[in-house]
Protein backbone atom coordinates (compact mmCIF):
# COMPACT_ATOMS: atom_id res chain seq x y z
CA UNK A 1 0.00 0.00 0.00
CA UNK A 2 1.43 3.28 -0.84
CA UNK A 3 2.50 5.84 1.36
CA UNK A 4 0.43 8.74 1.97
CA UNK A 5 2.62 11.56 0.75
CA UNK A 6 3.25 14.49 3.76
CA UNK A 7 1.10 17.89 3.45
CA UNK A 8 2.92 20.68 2.77
CA UNK A 9 2.19 24.20 4.37
CA UNK A 10 2.26 26.67 1.30
CA UNK A 11 5.00 29.39 1.79
CA UNK A 12 3.52 32.12 -0.22
CA UNK A 13 3.17 35.29 1.24
CA UNK A 14 -0.54 36.06 1.68
CA UNK A 15 -1.79 38.93 -0.53
CA UNK A 16 -4.89 41.59 0.60
CA UNK A 17 -6.94 41.84 -2.50
CA UNK A 18 -6.00 45.66 -2.81
CA UNK A 19 -2.48 43.96 -3.48
CA UNK A 20 -3.44 41.32 -6.30
CA UNK A 21 -1.44 42.37 -9.38
CA UNK A 22 -3.89 42.63 -12.81
CA UNK A 23 -2.17 39.50 -15.30
CA UNK A 24 -3.31 37.71 -18.35
CA UNK A 25 -7.25 36.59 -17.91
CA UNK A 26 -5.56 32.73 -18.65
CA UNK A 27 -2.51 33.27 -16.11
CA UNK A 28 -2.61 31.66 -12.74
CA UNK A 29 -4.33 34.35 -10.30
CA UNK A 30 -0.94 35.79 -7.88
CA UNK A 31 -2.91 35.26 -4.71
CA UNK A 32 -1.64 31.68 -5.08
CA UNK A 33 -5.61 29.91 -5.41
CA UNK A 34 -4.38 27.58 -8.29
CA UNK A 35 -7.18 29.06 -10.47
CA UNK A 36 -6.85 31.41 -13.47
CA UNK A 37 -7.19 34.85 -12.80
CA UNK A 38 -10.32 35.33 -14.71
CA UNK A 39 -12.11 32.43 -12.62
CA UNK A 40 -10.64 34.43 -9.09
CA UNK A 41 -9.50 37.95 -8.41
CA UNK A 42 -10.15 38.98 -11.75
CA UNK A 43 -13.48 38.09 -11.69
CA UNK A 44 -14.10 41.10 -9.43
CA UNK A 45 -11.79 43.56 -11.65
CA UNK A 46 -14.08 42.44 -14.52
CA UNK A 47 -17.22 43.61 -12.86
CA UNK A 48 -16.11 46.42 -11.34
CA UNK A 49 -14.36 47.68 -14.82
CA UNK A 50 -17.79 46.93 -16.69
CA UNK A 51 -20.20 47.77 -14.32
CA UNK A 52 -22.10 51.12 -15.08
CA UNK A 53 -22.95 53.63 -12.62
CA UNK A 54 -25.99 56.13 -13.90
CA UNK A 55 -25.06 58.87 -12.02
CA UNK A 56 -21.45 59.15 -11.14
CA UNK A 57 -21.17 62.88 -9.99
CA UNK A 58 -24.45 62.35 -7.34
CA UNK A 59 -23.66 63.38 -4.06
CA UNK A 60 -20.78 66.06 -5.44
CA UNK A 61 -21.42 70.01 -4.94
CA UNK A 62 -22.79 71.23 -8.05
CA UNK A 63 -23.60 67.76 -9.80
CA UNK A 64 -25.86 69.47 -12.69
CA UNK A 65 -22.36 71.63 -13.31
CA UNK A 66 -20.28 68.30 -13.40
CA UNK A 67 -21.90 67.15 -15.69
CA UNK A 68 -22.31 69.51 -17.63
CA UNK A 69 -18.20 70.22 -17.73
CA UNK A 70 -18.62 66.69 -19.00
CA UNK A 71 -20.37 66.61 -21.69
CA UNK A 72 -21.07 70.02 -22.88
CA UNK A 73 -18.76 72.91 -22.18
CA UNK A 74 -15.44 73.06 -24.16
CA UNK A 75 -13.02 74.92 -21.98
CA UNK A 76 -13.58 75.76 -18.04
CA UNK A 77 -11.68 75.28 -14.67
CA UNK A 78 -13.35 75.14 -11.23
CA UNK A 79 -11.17 75.06 -7.99
CA UNK A 80 -11.61 71.46 -5.88
CA UNK A 81 -11.77 71.74 -2.39
CA UNK A 82 -9.98 68.24 -0.77
CA UNK A 83 -11.52 67.03 2.47
CA UNK A 84 -8.45 66.60 3.88
CA UNK A 85 -6.63 69.61 3.02
CA UNK A 86 -3.98 70.19 0.33
CA UNK A 87 -0.87 67.49 0.76
CA UNK A 88 2.37 69.66 1.10
CA UNK A 89 4.16 71.11 -1.55
CA UNK A 90 0.40 71.28 -3.94
CA UNK A 91 -0.92 74.80 -3.66
CA UNK A 92 -4.25 74.16 -5.77
CA UNK A 93 -5.66 71.46 -7.47
CA UNK A 94 -7.80 72.62 -10.39
CA UNK A 95 -10.82 70.50 -12.58
CA UNK A 96 -10.28 71.41 -16.20
CA UNK A 97 -12.66 70.30 -18.78
CA UNK A 98 -9.96 69.45 -21.25
CA UNK A 99 -6.28 69.15 -20.73
CA UNK A 100 -3.19 69.59 -23.54
CA UNK A 101 -2.52 65.75 -24.83
CA UNK A 102 -5.54 64.56 -23.59
CA UNK A 103 -3.46 63.85 -20.56
CA UNK A 104 -5.60 62.40 -17.64
CA UNK A 105 -3.63 65.00 -14.95
CA UNK A 106 -1.13 67.38 -14.67
CA UNK A 107 1.33 68.27 -11.86
CA UNK A 108 2.87 71.60 -13.01
CA UNK A 109 6.57 72.82 -11.77
CA UNK A 110 5.07 74.67 -9.10
CA UNK A 111 3.00 71.44 -7.91
CA UNK A 112 -0.05 72.41 -8.84
CA UNK A 113 -2.54 69.90 -9.88
CA UNK A 114 -4.99 69.90 -13.36
CA UNK A 115 -7.06 67.18 -13.38
CA UNK A 116 -9.13 66.35 -16.85
CA UNK A 117 -12.75 65.39 -16.98
CA UNK A 118 -13.72 64.89 -20.28
CA UNK A 119 -11.42 61.88 -21.25
CA UNK A 120 -12.08 58.49 -21.70
CA UNK A 121 -12.05 56.19 -18.86
CA UNK A 122 -11.28 52.43 -18.40
CA UNK A 123 -14.64 51.46 -16.03
CA UNK A 124 -18.15 52.14 -15.84
CA UNK A 125 -17.59 54.34 -12.70
CA UNK A 126 -16.11 57.67 -13.80
CA UNK A 127 -16.08 59.02 -10.19
CA UNK A 128 -13.82 56.72 -9.53
CA UNK A 129 -11.56 56.35 -12.39
CA UNK A 130 -11.07 60.47 -11.57
CA UNK A 131 -10.78 59.77 -8.28
CA UNK A 132 -7.95 57.58 -8.67
CA UNK A 133 -6.12 59.81 -11.46
CA UNK A 134 -6.59 62.56 -8.73
CA UNK A 135 -4.26 60.51 -6.26
CA UNK A 136 -1.73 59.44 -8.61
CA UNK A 137 -1.13 63.52 -9.73
CA UNK A 138 -1.05 64.49 -5.88
CA UNK A 139 2.02 62.33 -5.59
CA UNK A 140 3.42 62.29 -9.19
CA UNK A 141 6.80 64.49 -9.27
CA UNK A 142 6.40 68.42 -10.23
CA UNK A 143 6.72 68.56 -14.47
CA UNK A 144 5.14 65.43 -14.58
CA UNK A 145 1.59 64.56 -16.31
CA UNK A 146 -0.54 61.46 -15.03
CA UNK A 147 -1.29 58.67 -17.65
CA UNK A 148 -4.48 56.31 -17.79
CA UNK A 149 -5.07 53.54 -15.98
CA UNK A 150 -7.34 50.83 -14.53
CA UNK A 151 -8.32 51.90 -10.98
CA UNK A 152 -8.61 49.11 -8.48
CA UNK A 153 -12.13 48.02 -7.35
CA UNK A 154 -11.89 49.01 -3.99
CA UNK A 155 -9.86 52.56 -4.70
CA UNK A 156 -11.57 55.68 -3.83
CA UNK A 157 -14.10 57.71 -5.26
CA UNK A 158 -14.43 61.50 -5.97
CA UNK A 159 -17.07 61.55 -3.28
CA UNK A 160 -14.23 60.48 -0.48
CA UNK A 161 -11.78 62.62 -1.42
CA UNK A 162 -13.49 65.98 -2.01
CA UNK A 163 -15.17 68.29 0.22
CA UNK A 164 -19.02 68.18 -0.33
CA UNK A 165 -19.67 71.57 1.40
CA UNK A 166 -16.87 73.30 -0.71
CA UNK A 167 -18.06 75.71 -3.12
CA UNK A 168 -18.23 74.97 -6.88
CA UNK A 169 -17.72 77.10 -9.29
CA UNK A 170 -16.70 77.02 -12.77
CA UNK A 171 -14.84 79.40 -14.76
CA UNK A 172 -16.05 79.16 -18.35
CA UNK A 173 -12.88 80.41 -20.36
CA UNK A 174 -12.92 81.90 -24.45
CA UNK A 175 -10.08 79.40 -24.99
CA UNK A 176 -7.79 77.10 -23.29
CA UNK A 177 -4.49 79.07 -22.03
CA UNK A 178 -5.01 78.22 -18.63
CA UNK A 179 -2.89 74.87 -19.97
CA UNK A 180 0.08 76.80 -19.84
CA UNK A 181 1.56 79.58 -16.89
CA UNK A 182 4.35 80.75 -19.97
CA UNK A 183 3.17 80.59 -23.23
CA UNK A 184 6.86 81.30 -24.28
CA UNK A 185 8.13 78.11 -23.10
CA UNK A 186 5.31 75.91 -24.08
CA UNK A 187 6.77 72.91 -26.01
CA UNK A 188 6.02 72.73 -29.84
CA UNK A 189 3.26 69.73 -29.02
CA UNK A 190 1.67 71.62 -26.04
CA UNK A 191 1.33 74.76 -28.57
CA UNK A 192 0.29 72.53 -31.62
CA UNK A 193 -2.87 71.05 -29.11
CA UNK A 194 -3.70 74.14 -27.56
CA UNK A 195 -4.20 75.89 -31.11
CA UNK A 196 -6.37 73.13 -32.35
CA UNK A 197 -8.39 73.18 -28.89
CA UNK A 198 -8.94 76.84 -29.41
CA UNK A 199 -9.82 76.41 -33.25
CA UNK A 200 -12.56 73.67 -32.10
CA UNK A 201 -14.06 75.70 -29.13
CA UNK A 202 -17.84 76.86 -29.31
CA UNK A 203 -18.23 80.02 -27.34
CA UNK A 204 -19.79 79.13 -23.65
CA UNK A 205 -21.31 81.40 -21.00
CA UNK A 206 -22.49 80.13 -17.67
CA UNK A 207 -25.79 81.42 -17.01
CA UNK A 208 -25.72 83.50 -13.97
CA UNK A 209 -29.46 83.39 -12.27
CA UNK A 210 -30.26 79.77 -12.58
CA UNK A 211 -27.89 76.73 -11.64
CA UNK A 212 -26.04 74.59 -14.59
CA UNK A 213 -27.60 76.10 -17.53
CA UNK A 214 -25.26 77.11 -20.16
CA UNK A 215 -25.43 79.52 -23.67
CA UNK A 216 -23.61 78.13 -26.72
CA UNK A 217 -23.03 80.24 -29.85
CA UNK A 218 -23.14 77.83 -33.64
CA UNK A 219 -23.10 78.95 -37.18
CA UNK A 220 -26.64 78.63 -37.61
CA UNK A 221 -28.07 79.07 -34.16
CA UNK A 222 -27.57 79.94 -30.40
CA UNK A 223 -28.90 77.05 -27.92
CA UNK A 224 -29.60 76.98 -24.06
CA UNK A 225 -29.02 73.60 -22.45
CA UNK A 226 -29.34 73.33 -19.19
CA UNK A 227 -28.64 70.07 -16.85
CA UNK A 228 -31.31 69.69 -14.37
CA UNK A 229 -31.43 67.50 -11.01
CA UNK A 230 -34.80 66.43 -10.79
CA UNK A 231 -35.83 62.96 -11.55
CA UNK A 232 -36.25 62.55 -15.52
CA UNK A 233 -39.93 61.09 -15.71
CA UNK A 234 -41.36 63.72 -13.16
CA UNK A 235 -39.19 66.18 -15.55
CA UNK A 236 -40.51 64.97 -18.50
CA UNK A 237 -44.27 65.50 -17.03
CA UNK A 238 -43.61 68.48 -16.22
CA UNK A 239 -41.88 69.93 -19.44
CA UNK A 240 -44.75 68.73 -21.43
CA UNK A 241 -47.69 70.20 -19.30
CA UNK A 242 -45.39 73.58 -19.83
CA UNK A 243 -45.04 72.44 -23.67
CA UNK A 244 -48.45 71.76 -24.07
CA UNK A 245 -49.87 75.45 -22.72
CA UNK A 246 -47.49 77.24 -24.93
CA UNK A 247 -45.06 78.03 -22.03
CA UNK A 248 -42.08 76.81 -22.70
CA UNK A 249 -40.45 79.05 -24.80
CA UNK A 250 -37.40 81.13 -23.27
CA UNK A 251 -39.25 84.58 -25.65
CA UNK A 252 -39.93 85.43 -28.99
CA UNK A 253 -38.25 82.78 -31.73
CA UNK A 254 -37.05 80.59 -28.79
CA UNK A 255 -38.21 76.80 -29.26
CA UNK A 256 -37.68 73.81 -26.30
CA UNK A 257 -36.54 71.53 -28.84
CA UNK A 258 -35.67 68.21 -26.91
CA UNK A 259 -33.64 67.10 -24.10
CA UNK A 260 -29.94 65.33 -23.59
CA UNK A 261 -29.70 62.57 -21.26
CA UNK A 262 -26.21 62.17 -19.90
CA UNK A 263 -24.98 60.50 -16.23
CA UNK A 264 -28.27 60.01 -15.07
CA UNK A 265 -29.50 63.41 -14.91
CA UNK A 266 -31.83 65.39 -18.01
CA UNK A 267 -30.52 68.07 -20.14
CA UNK A 268 -33.47 70.21 -21.76
CA UNK A 269 -32.08 72.12 -24.85
CA UNK A 270 -33.62 75.42 -26.67
CA UNK A 271 -33.14 76.66 -29.41
CA UNK A 272 -32.25 80.45 -29.54
CA UNK A 273 -32.23 83.14 -32.66
CA UNK A 274 -28.38 83.86 -33.90
CA UNK A 275 -28.95 86.97 -32.44
CA UNK A 276 -29.79 85.69 -28.43
CA UNK A 277 -27.15 86.08 -26.78
CA UNK A 278 -26.33 84.49 -23.01
CA UNK A 279 -27.41 88.21 -21.42
CA UNK A 280 -30.91 88.20 -22.97
CA UNK A 281 -32.07 84.52 -21.60
CA UNK A 282 -31.15 85.47 -18.36
CA UNK A 283 -34.53 86.75 -16.83
CA UNK A 284 -36.67 84.37 -19.18
CA UNK A 285 -34.64 81.42 -18.17
CA UNK A 286 -35.39 82.66 -14.27
CA UNK A 287 -39.21 82.98 -15.27
CA UNK A 288 -39.38 79.43 -16.38
CA UNK A 289 -37.77 78.03 -13.52
CA UNK A 290 -40.74 79.41 -11.69
CA UNK A 291 -43.06 77.80 -13.88
CA UNK A 292 -41.25 74.52 -14.09
CA UNK A 293 -41.48 74.63 -10.29
CA UNK A 294 -44.96 74.92 -10.22
CA UNK A 295 -45.53 72.43 -12.98
CA UNK A 296 -43.03 70.12 -10.91
CA UNK A 297 -45.74 70.14 -8.17
CA UNK A 298 -48.48 69.19 -10.23
CA UNK A 299 -49.42 65.49 -9.97
CA UNK A 300 -52.63 65.48 -11.76
CA UNK A 301 -52.67 62.98 -14.70
CA UNK A 302 -51.44 63.95 -18.02
CA UNK A 303 -54.13 65.60 -20.81
CA UNK A 304 -54.07 64.00 -24.30
CA UNK A 305 -52.18 66.89 -25.21
CA UNK A 306 -49.86 66.65 -22.46
CA UNK A 307 -49.13 63.49 -23.79
CA UNK A 308 -48.75 64.50 -27.31
CA UNK A 309 -46.06 66.63 -26.23
CA UNK A 310 -44.71 64.32 -23.88
CA UNK A 311 -44.79 61.69 -26.54
CA UNK A 312 -42.64 64.49 -28.92
CA UNK A 313 -39.84 65.21 -25.86
CA UNK A 314 -39.16 61.82 -25.41
CA UNK A 315 -38.92 61.13 -29.05
CA UNK A 316 -36.38 63.73 -29.21
CA UNK A 317 -34.45 62.66 -26.58
CA UNK A 318 -30.62 61.79 -26.81
CA UNK A 319 -28.41 59.80 -24.46
CA UNK A 320 -24.78 60.86 -24.15
CA UNK A 321 -23.98 58.60 -21.50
Amino acid sequence: MAKKRPQTTATRPQLSDAEIPVVGAREPCPCGSGRRYKACHGRAAAHAATELVHRPFEGLAGEGDWVALRELVPAATVELTLKDGLPEGVPSVTLATVLPMAWPALRRDDGTVLLGLQNDTASGDISRDLADTLQRALAAEPGTPVQARRAPADSPRLQDLLDPKGPFEPVVHDGFEFWVQDAENATPDVTASLERANAAAIPTVKLTGVDSAYWCETPEKNHLRWVMPYPEEQLLDALARLHAAGRSSLGEGTRLVGSFRAHGLTVPVWDLPSGVGAEDVEKPAAEFAERLTTALASEAPLTADERRARGGLTNRQVTLS
